[in-house]
C-alpha cells in the first residue's frame, strides 16, 4: 500500500489519552488523569440543543458562526479582557469546532512546512502534535521549577530563528496551573512584535483563576491590520463543561474575514447548529454552573494540596485551571511514564505522566481536580510519601 506522509510518524502520542484509556479498562480506577468537568449541564443548555433539533434547523450555518453566537462569544471576551466594543466586535469572532479544530484552524492559517513554532515545556501535548501534523517543526521554550514554571524572556528570545513564526502562550496553563501576570504578558507581547511573531494565546481555562486575574494577550495588540498578532482560543468546553458538543472561538486580528472564511470552508465548513444554539443559551443565560464550577475546583485544589503538603510531596500551587502539578521523583525513579502505569496497577488511580507536556515534567504529574472531592482525596491519599 502507499505509504503515509513523512512527518506523520513524527506526531507524538498523547501519554494522557494513554493512560486515561488504560485506566477506562481498569475496575474501579480513581481516574485524575484527564481535564472533564463532572457536572450535569444546565437544563437550559440542553433544552436550547434540543429545540434546534425539534424545528429541523440543521442546515449550513455561516462559516464563521451564527450571528447570535460570535457575539455572544465577542461580548464575554470584552468582558473578561477588559476590552471596550470598539476594539473586539464579532466580525472578528470564528466558532470554531472545539479548541483543538481551533488550534489545527490557526496553525494552519500560520504556519508553511519547516516553520517553527514556540511552545511551552511543559505545556499542552496538542501543541506539539498539530505542529508536526502540519509539517512545521515544534521548539519547546523551558518552564523551569526554580522560577515558578513561568517563562523567561531571554529564554525564548534565544531560540528564535529566521524560520521561526509563532509563539503559543497559555494562561492559565494546562497543565500547570500558573497563571501569567500582567507585566509579564505585556512583555510577551512585546516581544512578538520586535521579533515580528504571531501570538497564538490558549485561555480555556480563562473562567477559572484564584485570587489572581486572568490576563488576555489581546489586551496589549494593536487594533490596526497588518500590524495586530494575537489569536485568541476560546472553548465553553471547561467553562461550561460542553465538552461533547465541541464548541469553541479563534478571536483573529483585524482584517483577516475573508481568509479565515476560506481556511474554515476547507477544514469543517460550519459548526453544528445544535451545539451553537446550546452555546449560545450557556453565554447569555443563567451563569450559576459556572460561579459553582469555580468553587468546586478552588476547594479541590486546597484539599489536595493539604495532602499532598501532609505526605512532603512538592507541588505548584495552582493560581488557575483545574490542576496540581505534584513532583513524584521520589517514586517514579527517572521514568514517570512507566511509573504512572506501575501506579496505575498497584494503587488503581490515573495520574497524566509529566512527560506528556514535555521533557522538564520528568518526575512530576498532572493530577486533575475536576471529579468529586472524595474521589480526589482518596487518590492523592494513595500517593507514596516523601521521606
Amino acid at each position: 500500500m502507499p505509504e503515509l506522509a513523512a512527518h506523520v510518524p513524527e506526531v507524538p502520542v498523547n501519554q494522557i489519552r494513554e493512560i486515561t484509556e488504560a485506566a477506562w479498562r481498569t475496575p474501579g480506577a480513581i481516574v485524575l488523569s484527564i481535564g472533564e468537568p463532572g457536572f450535569p449541564l444546565p437544563r437550559h443548555v440542553l433544552d436550547a440543543g434540543m429545540a434546534c433539533l425539534d424545528r429541523d434547523e440543521t442546515n449550513y450555518t455561516p462559516n464563521a458562526g451564527i450571528p447570535a453566537l460570535r457575539e455572544a462569544f465577542a461580548a464575554r471576551f470584552r468582558e473578561r479582557a477588559g476590552l471596550d466594543g470598539s476594539r473586539i466586535g464579532a466580525d472578528r469572532v470564528y466558532v470554531v469546532d472545539g479548541a483543538q479544530q481551533g488550534l489545527h484552524f490557526v496553525m494552519s492559517l500560520l504556519l508553511s512546512p519547516g516553520d517553527e513554532v514556540l511552545i511551552p515545556n511543559p505545556g499542552y501535548p496538542t501543541f506539539a502534535m498539530t505542529g508536526r501534523l502540519l509539517n512545521a517543526v515544534p521548539v519547546r521554550y523551558p518552564l523551569y521549577p526554580d522560577h515558578d514554571f513561568q517563562p523567561r524572556i531571554q529564554d525564548i528570545e534565544e531560540l528564535i530563528t529566521d524560520r521561526t513564526r509563532v509563539l503559543i502562550l497559555n494562561s492559565p496553563s494546562n497543565p500547570l496551573g500558573a497563571v501569567l501576570s500582567e507585566d509579564l504578558t505585556r512583555d510577551l507581547v512585546d516581544l512578538a512584535r520586535r521579533r515580528d511573531l504571531w501570538i497564538i494565546s490558549d485561555e480555556c481555562y480563562e473562567a477559572f483563576t484564584y485570587d489572581v486575574p486572568h490576563v488576555s494577550p489581546a489586551r496589549f495588540d494593536s487594533d490596526v491590520p497588518g500590524e495586530a498578532r494575537v489569536f485568541t482560543s476560546l472553548t465553553l468546553s471547561k467553562t461550561y463543561g460542553l465538552t461533547g458538543l465541541r464548541i469553541g472561538a479563534l478571536v483573529c486580528p483585524p482584517g483577516l474575514e475573508r481568509t479565515m472564511n476560506n481556511v474554515m470552508e476547507a477544514i469543517v465548513s460550519c459548526v453544528a447548529s445544535p451545539s451553537q444554539y446550546a452555546a449560545l443559551a450557556a453565554l447569555t443565560g443563567p451563569q450559576d454552573y459556572v460561579s459553582e464550577a469555580h468553587a468546586h475546583y478552588r476547594a479541590n485544589r486546597d484539599a489536595a494540596s493539604a495532602v499532598l503538603a501532609a505526605k512532603g510531596i512538592p507541588f505548584l500551587s495552582a493560581q488557575g485551571a483545574f490542576y496540581l502539578w505534584a513532583d513524584v521523583s521520589h517514586a517514579s525513579d527517572g521514568d514517570v511514564r512507566a511509573w504512572t502505569r506501575q501506579f496505575l496497577g498497584d494503587s488503581g488511580v490515573a495520574l497524566a505522566p509529566g512527560t506528556a507536556f514535555g521533557s522538564i515534567g520528568e518526575g512530576w504529574v498532572r493530577i486533575a481536580l475536576c471529579g468529586s472531592q472524595a474521589d480526589l482525596v482518596e487518590g492523592v491519599s494513595r500517593l507514596p510519601q516523601r521521606s
